[in-house]
């Protein structure tokens, strides 16, 4: 549950995470709060702190581009290793997580916080749909981390009013291109529109944090 509130965004990065808090929340014992934090230091969604306790992973500019420039290598990875395994099995899924996904409505309101975990789940489905022939689980582990972290990320940009409202993406329009590629067989375009999708994303939430970080310069 805390793990799913902090990819969510229902825990913010920088937010603290008392366990007595946490107890009146999730109505459980003290040890397994404990024991879930310590394992979500270890995914590197929690930090803990001398003295302080524990709190939700900040998150920067500077982690971000880092985050998502191995993602993005890890991607087109995973991605051409599963073009070149496909199976008409493979296809189906891509075209039932594509359909699903588009039938989502993406969230208009940073208070439309179910509306936003559904659609990331969609989201995640048909991104997961993609890559999941790759045949290399040590290739899929590292690319399930990387896409949670992105999750966090990412998620800023459905919680928050984003700097591209006055021209927003099409990202439907995008989804459906990469399936198209994907399923026609031409690696190229398909790791090209993934690179693409993946940095403009990047791009957005950079904006936010960085207006994030400027607002609590001026107030420190």
């Amino acid at each position: 549950m805390l793990r799913d509130e902090i990819l969510h965004g229902d825990l913010m990065p920088g937010e603290r995470l008392r366990v007595s808090a946490l107890n009146k929340r999730y109505q459980m014992g003290l040890t397994p709060l404990r024991e879930a934090l310590v394992r979500l230091a270890s995914e590197g969604l929690v930090e803990n702190e001398a003295n302080r306790g524990a709190s939700v992973r900040q998150a920067s500019v500077s982690e971000l581009r880092d985050l998502f420039s191995a993602r993005r290598e890890i991607e087109a990875i995973c991605l051409r290793r599963a073009m070149a395994n496909r199976t008409p099995e493979w296809e189906a899924e891509i075209l039932r997580a594509q359909h699903l996904l588009s039938r989502t409505p993406v969230p208009k309101s940073s208070e439309d916080r179910a509306r936003a975990a559904h659609w990331e789940a969609m989201h995640r489905q048909f991104h997961r749909a993609l890559v999941a022939a790759c045949d290399s689980q040590w290739r899929l582990s590292f690319w399930e981390t990387l896409a949670d972290h992105s999750e966090r990320y990412r998620k800023l940009r459905l919680v928050t009013p984003g700097p591209d409202q006055a021209d927003p993406r099409n990202i439907k329009a995008e989804h459906e291109a990469i399936a198209q590629a994907v399923l026609a067989g031409d690696e190229d375009r398909a790791v090209a529109l993934m690179d693409s999708h993946l940095a403009a994303t990047e791009q957005v939430v950079a904006q936010i944090l960085r207006k994030t970080e400027s607002k609590e310069g001026e107030t420190a």
